[in-house]
């Protein structure tokens, strides 16, 4: 096993049974539901914005331990940034794990993120991973649910995109 994938595995691991900002926030200003049938993760993601910043971010639900995983890594690096700041990491955190980036390029703002690079290599947990982040997504935009299937389908193109957001 590469250094890479042991450390992309511990990583997993320890966001999974210690998951970050894990819970409902109370105070949210904004949700959203966020569904891959397929796989069965459900997860929601609750934010208080305040002026135009991720002031408390926070996610629930039932799913793998890459979703799971993605998720508290993501509350955690959006969190106290400005929504363009946050939409812009969903952006390359779903060109990373699709392969449209290549995180050894320097030219993005993922950090420590690109432990899920090898995720492009396991097109079935693509949408594991980026799930997290299209309810993120949605929720910054006040859209209430989303999907990883049909229309809503992170992968092919709806995206992650930033979007008026005012």
């Amino acid at each position: 096993m590469s250094a890479a994938n042991q450390l992309y595995q511990e990583v997993i691991l320890d966001h999974n049974r210690k998951p970050r900002n894990w819970g409902k926030l109370d105070d949210a200003s904004r949700h959203a539901e966020g569904l891959n049938p397929l796989c069965g993760d459900h997860i929601w993601v609750y934010l208080k914005l305040n002026d135009k910043r991720i002031e408390g971010i926070s996610f629930e639900g039932q799913s793998c331990a890459i979703c799971k995983a993605s998720a508290s890594m993501m509350t955690h690096a959006v969190k106290g940034k400005s929504i363009d700041e946050a939409l812009t990491l969903g952006q390359e955190f779903r060109d990373m794990s699709t392969g449209k980036l290549d995180p050894q390029s320097g030219d993005h703002h993922l950090g420590r993120l690109t432990v899920f690079a090898g995720v492009r290599d396991l097109p079935t947990r693509v949408k594991c991973a980026i799930l997290p982040w299209h309810t993120l997504h949605s929720a910054i935009h006040s859209i209430e649910q989303v999907s990883t299937e049909g229309e809503a389908d992170p992968v092919p193109g709806a995206g992650l995109e930033r979007t008026d957001h005012a």
